[in-house]
């Protein structure tokens, strides 16, 4: 899914230029990377705060449409207001369609409710990770990586090297091991009456 906005050159810059961008409706940011100068730039709103609240946003490969110009970049970093909703400044990463991009992807969980455990085995299913950091070209970014738990029984895991990943997509593994991505655990209701099941079946 393309993702394109628009944006404005921002000349004049400090703190005191950026309050008056905000009031103005428009939120301060800049573009680097790309071995290209640092752009700054400033970008609508009421714009900008509908697009971050749409995951996709934050994993893909956008358009930035600079007054004619269009520039492909990531975003790398959103400053919020302590207690408002109100975004106070953006930093895009522009990217290169020949070297690999560094990125969080978030992970979708699929078929939790007809999984063994959930179904027979009267457990939750637990997501110990919700995304994932991965490395590839820009043109092979997943939007989401896919979490299936069909097969998922009680007591049960999904580790991070049983993810199937789109092709070019590779994992960028942060310590040692081998992280749990979601778990089959057993409500507690659902534990006690196994085991007065099991003390019925001994007597």
């Amino acid at each position: 899914m393309q993702i394109e906005f628009k944006a404005t050159k921002r000349v004049e810059q400090g703190t005191g230029a950026s309050r008056r961008l905000r009031r103005a409706g428009q939120i301060p940011g800049i573009i680097y990377g790309a071995d290209t100068d640092a752009q700054a730039i400033a970008v609508d709103h009421n714009e900008l705060y509908h697009l971050l609240k749409k995951e996709a946003f934050h994993a893909s490969v956008l358009s930035i449409d600079l007054e004619g110009t269009k520039h492909t970049a990531v975003l790398r970093d959103t400053q919020w207001h302590p207690f408002r909703q109100q975004v106070l400044h953006l930093d895009f990463q522009r990217v290169d369609a020949s070297h690999k991009l560094h990125l969080k992807v978030p992970l979708h969980f699929v078929n939790a409710d007809v999984c063994p455990a959930v179904k027979l085995g009267g457990c939750m299913v637990s997501h110990t990770i919700t995304e994932l950091d991965v490395e590839c070209l820009p043109a092979n970014l997943p939007a989401f990586v896919e979490v299936d738990l069909k097969d998922l029984g009680a007591g049960d895991s999904v580790h991070v090297s049983q993810l199937k990943l789109p092709e070019g997509v590779t994992i960028v593994q942060h310590g040692e091991g081998d992280p749990v991505v979601a778990t089959a655990l057993m409500v507690k209701g659902a534990a006690a009456e196994e085991a007065a099941e099991g003390e019925g079946e001994a007597a």
